[in-house]
């Protein structure tokens, strides 16, 4: 077994072990771990945060859709919310994929670590959520859909982090909005992923169609898949907040690990 199919291994089972524990999207543990990866590779550095993002959003469609899966069996996925958010979702993805194809590498990878240090401020805070803050109609979630779906095609998550918060202070109980955002995530995913594909074509990349990366891409895909419902068990029996906290402190390091490249 080569190294570096090793490291994807392992970052598919880290991502899928988090995605279960935490309900976090597993592009925030993919996409710091391939830009790692593709750097030392030798990518072109012009292209090297377009391909760890593209193939992070590829890597969560089979994620997403076996997430879904399992709450669906739950009855947690509020379809209809599903249907009012997922064209913003697909078109807003899309667009993120557009902006991030004219955009230097430093400066997506610097976006991203701005996003990490909001993800890391948000799971130290831990609030309750207030249920019934916020209410939208069908045209105030396909608005909030088309910007979840811009911030996450820019950054390569499947958008859990903003979708669960918007959903719980809409009125959902908890499980029913993760469950939601589960669904969700596989619209944001697919046409991210097509996006990247697209507007890559023309970088020509090794092993590479577009901007996804395919020896990295199945490797991830397949353990991240198979882990998180260990994740999931796991949850009930390992201290969830203090271990949030910690991947938080980890989040920051990256970020500034990103920042000062």
């Amino acid at each position: 077994m080569s190294v570096w199919l090793a490291w994807y291994l392992a970052t598919g089972l880290l991502a899928g072990l988090l995605a279960g524990l935490m309900g976090v999207g597993g592009g925030l543990v993919i996409v710091p771990a391939l830009l790692f990866a593709f750097a030392w590779q030798g990518v072109d550095p012009a292209h090297l945060a377009h391909l760890a993002v593209g193939t992070s959003l590829a890597a969560i469609v089979p994620i997403a859709i076996a997430s879904l899966r399992a709450h669906h069996r739950h009855g947690a996925v509020e379809w209809p919310a599903v249907a009012r958010l997922a064209p913003g979702l697909m078109l807003g993805a899309w667009g993120g994929a557009w902006l991030a194809k004219d955009l230097d590498t430093v400066v997506l990878q610097r976006i991203f670590g701005a996003f990490l240090v909001l993800v890391a401020w948000q799971m130290v805070r831990s609030r309750r959520i207030q249920a019934g803050r916020i209410r939208l109609g069908g045209i105030g979630l396909g608005v909030a859909g088309l910007g979840i779906g811009l911030v996450s095609g820019l950054v390569g998550i499947g958008g859990g982090t903003m979708t669960v918060p918007l959903l719980a202070w809409q009125g959902r109980p908890l499980p029913r909005a993760v469950g939601t955002s589960a669904a969700c995530g596989l619209p944001i995913a697919l046409a991210g992923a097509l996006g990247f594909f697209y507007y890559g074509r023309r970088a020509a990349l090794p092993e590479a169609l577009g901007f996804i990366h395919w020896p990295a891409l199945l490797p991830i895909a397949m353990l991240a898949v198979l882990a998180a419902p260990w994740g999931a068990r796991l949850a009930h029996r390992l201290p969830v907040r203090q271990l949030r906290r910690l991947f938080a402190l980890v989040l920051l390091a990256v970020a500034a690990r990103l920042w000062l490249t």
